[in-house]
């Protein structure tokens, strides 16, 4: 049986994914968390941008971008405006880099509740992948005699409890984040 709760690890580590992807997801409002994927073009190499600037909230529609060294500058800016998932128009005065968040429209809320959707499916057909995996092992070891048939049912009911709790955890995570990009 302990193999059975041994595949909560797995499944706790994907649905966390999910929610730091969710994070990365833009909501209209202003998140430093929208940038995680940017990486820009400096010292010769592509870099994070949390490795070379700092990045703060202003208002609910403003980014504001500081990069540690000035020279860096139009590569940051430059390395936002061309990632189009983002659709931000970044404006520098020299030192700093500041980003309007424009509202977004119902046709891009409705994508992004798309965008969400998939995402929660890649962690659902990971949940699943780990519970074939488990099934596997506990036919295997009933086959060899380690297990007896009873075990074997009990411990896929169980299987499935646990997958459902985190089905459950996926569909709780889902709609907190559309109810959150579909708030005008």
């Amino acid at each position: 049986m302990e193999e059975v709760e041994s595949v909560k690890q797995p499944m706790e580590a994907a649905v966390s994914r999910l929610t730091e992807e969710f994070k990365k997801i833009r909501t209209g409002r202003a998140s430093p968390h929208m940038l995680d994927n940017v990486f820009a073009e400096v010292y010769g190499q592509k870099m994070p941008l949390s490795h070379i600037a700092s990045v703060v909230t202003l208002d609910a529609q403003m980014l504001q971008v500081t990069p540690y060294d000035p020279n860096n500058l139009s590569a940051i800016a430059a390395s936002i405006r061309e990632d189009s998932s983002l659709g931000l128009n970044p404006t520098d005065d020299g030192r700093v880099i500041r980003i309007p968040v424009p509202p977004l429209t119902t046709e891009r809320r409705q994508q992004i509740v798309k965008q969400i959707n998939e995402k929660a499916e890649d962690c659902r057909i990971s949940l699943r992948n780990n519970r074939h995996d488990c099934l596997k092992s506990l036919q295997k070891e009933e086959k060899n005699g380690s297990i007896s048939k009873d075990e074997l049912i009990r411990a896929e009911k169980r299987l499935n409890e646990i997958i459902d709790e985190y089905q459950q955890k996926i569909q709780n995570l889902v709609q907190e984040k559309e109810k959150e990009v579909m708030t005008v």
